[in-house]
């Protein structure tokens, strides 16, 4: 229990400070340092995208060299990166700096999650939605506090540095956090990589995992879209700074607020159910969050949305565990989380250039359609791992 809620409190610094980074306080930025909506769109994306490229190696590399060794790798990414923003005065080196942030997440947030899946296989469910809880603390205080700040003191270097003040504070809390039992790894280099490569074939060779990865990823294409330009087409109707921290922040606290519930709901009644309702709820809330205009109408919708979010993701994190051996788990949630970064680098970029196009309510809705289609699919092709657990009670 001590390990567990010390990586829950590591979790939940490291995500508060790099969520403010990102939104509302990034648009802005970006917006401010000229960047076109195509270009923003990409800005939003470039953290995400690095994940796509890391998450993997680094949950596969946990497995062989051990979970702290990656968490506090990842955490000095947390720690070093915010502090060069107040030196960027252009979009480029904006986008740069965006990817080399984006290691923070890229190799913690596996691991992290690989972690707490192996520290207790019985409730798995709600030690994960805690767990994701616990990082919608942060992630919910990260908006509200960046952008009350930028409100106040309308300084994106404050900000910033701020938001490097928390990433050190969470590499310490990850430095005395215990290692874990593991494997004893191989004693040559070359052992080390065969082990590695077994564990990633072995991973990506069970299609329950990357189908499960496919609809945690579409969920995040609308997600990812709404986190980049909610901000941006709220300030056009009229919202200010901290009226858009406000609604994102309902999002996140209807989130945090209900994953723990959404995980003890799938221990009991199995993973799929679960699911399936989260999308939905993701779906319908995509398509009318850009029909209104008005700050009472987001601030009502918003929390719809965080319950869609709520029971997909840590939900679907206990499904991927459910479905590999204790020694792979680093490499499944690197599979996991590289496939779900895919789908929200993408959302961002496509609707940065849809709405060029069509407008914010016809790209939501697009936006909005596939990820119902993706619920009807999973209903259909997914069969419920848990189930046969349930029916033995």
């Amino acid at each position: 229990m001590s390990a567990f809620l010390a990586i829950v409190f590591a979790s939940l610094l490291a995500r508060l400070g790099y969520q403010m980074a990102r939104s509302p306080v990034l648009p802005r930025f970006a917006e401010d340092l000229g960047a076109t909506p195509e270009l923003l769109g990409v800005i939003v994306a470039a953290s995400t995208v690095t994940g796509v490229f890391i998450k993997l190696p680094a949950g596969a590399l946990s497995d062989i060299l051990g979970r702290k060794r990656l968490m506090v790798a990842g955490a000095v990414f947390f720690a070093v990166p915010p502090f060069f923003y107040p030196f960027v005065h252009d979009p480029a080196p904006l986008l740069a700096l965006r990817f080399v942030h984006g290691f923070a997440t890229a190799i913690f947030s596996p691991v992290a999650a690989a972690y707490v899946a192996s520290l207790a296989h019985e409730s798995r469910g709600a030690r994960l939605g805690w767990f994701s809880s616990a990082n919608d603390v942060g992630a919910t205080a990260g908006p509200l506090l960046g952008g009350f700040v930028l409100f106040y003191s309308a300084s994106f270097a404050a900000t910033y540095l701020l938001v490097g003040l928390f990433g050190v504070l969470a590499l310490f809390v990850v430095l005395v956090l215990p290692e874990p039992e593991r494997t004893a790894p191989s004693a040559t280099l070359a052992g080390q990589a065969r082990a590695f490569w077994q564990g990633v074939r072995e991973v990506v060779a069970t299609p329950p995992v990357l189908i499960a990865s496919g609809i945690e990823a579409v969920m995040y294409l609308g997600y990812g879209a709404f986190l980049g330009f909610l901000p941006v087409y709220a300030q056009r109707t009229g919202l200010n700074d901290a009226e858009i921290a406000l609604v994102l922040g309902s999002q996140l606290v209807a989130a945090m607020a209900a994953k723990p519930v959404a995980g003890r709901m799938s221990d009991r009644l199995g993973r799929k159910p679960v699911i399936a309702a989260g999308l939905a709820l993701c779906a319908v809330a995509l398509a009318l969050m850009f029909r209104t205009a008005s700050f009472g109408g987001l601030l009502a919708l918003a929390p719809i949305l965080g319950l869609g979010v709520a029971a997909v993701t840590p939900v679907t994190n206990a499904l991927i565990a459910d479905l590999v051996a204790t020694r792979r788990l680093g490499a499944a949630m690197g599979v996991f989380g590289t496939i779900w970064d895919i789908g929200e680098a993408a959302g961002s970029i496509l609707a940065g250039y849809l709405i060029g196009s069509l407008g914010y309510a016809a790209t939501f809705d697009v936006l909005a359609a596939v990820v119902a289609l993706a619920m009807i699919g999973f209903v259909v092709l997914v069969s419920d791992p848990s189930a046969s657990r349930l029916r033995g009670r």
